[in-house]
């Protein structure tokens, strides 16, 4: 990956880059056809989510919404990529790492006050279904497992975003990518959780340090 290759976020407030100070969900934009300057903006916080029970329809061995796991073990989910791509993966969070304010360096002024996060992560496709080309994002929570009202998105030389590769359609396939998130400065990482599956957007997965 090209540490130039960013994806924006944007909301109903013009060019305003606060979320905070919208009001309003985050929604995630596309990623520039032409390199773009990295984008590190504030957001609101999010709840602790509860446990809930396995979603209907997902393999039996499949973690519940809401779970708490430790840094090292694996959750079993339902995924879904795009329009037409659906599966089961495990994702196994191997390391939640705290970087060096200096890494932000290319989001310039953007980044003031912040220090980075990397999230490194494992990625093994359970359902043996065709999930190539497809990523997985989780997000940086605080010690009390909300946000750390921070969003920011792309990649670093230390923290290299991956997507799978051609050969992840059949059992056991794996990968591995690391996720760029950030707290403020004086903040706290306490985990990361997973939420980009309709069955787990209520109840993220979450591991704790």
């Amino acid at each position: 990956m090209k540490s130039d290759r960013i994806a924006l976020f944007a909301t109903g407030c013009a060019a305003v880059l606060l979320l905070s100070a919208c009001g309003g969900k985050e929604e995630a934009g596309s990623a520039a056809p032409a390199p773009a300057p990295p984008a590190a903006t504030s957001a609101p916080e999010s709840s602790p989510a509860a446990s809930g029970t396995i979603p209907v329809g997902a393999p039996a061995d499949a973690t519940a919404p809401g779970s708490e796991l430790k840094v090292g073990d694996r959750a079993i989910v339902p995924f879904k990529y795009g329009t037409d791509k659906t599966g089961t993966i495990a994702i196994t969070v191997k390391a939640i790492e705290t970087g060096a304010k200096e890494d932000l360096a290319a989001y310039g002024d953007k980044a003031k006050g912040m220090t980075p996060v990397y999230i490194r992560v494992l990625v093994e496709n359970v359902g043996g279904t065709d999930l190539t080309y497809s990523s997985v994002r989780l997000r940086a929570v605080g010690p009390d497992g909300r946000g750390t009202g921070v969003i920011i998105t792309g990649e670093t030389p230390q923290c290299q975003s991956e997507t799978a590769k051609r050969d992840f359609k059949t059992v056991g396939a794996t990968y591995e990518t690391c996720g760029l998130q950030a707290v403020r400065d004086g903040g706290e990482v306490g985990g990361a959780t997973f939420s980009d599956s309709d069955a787990y957007k209520d109840k993220p997965v979450i591991w704790k340090k």
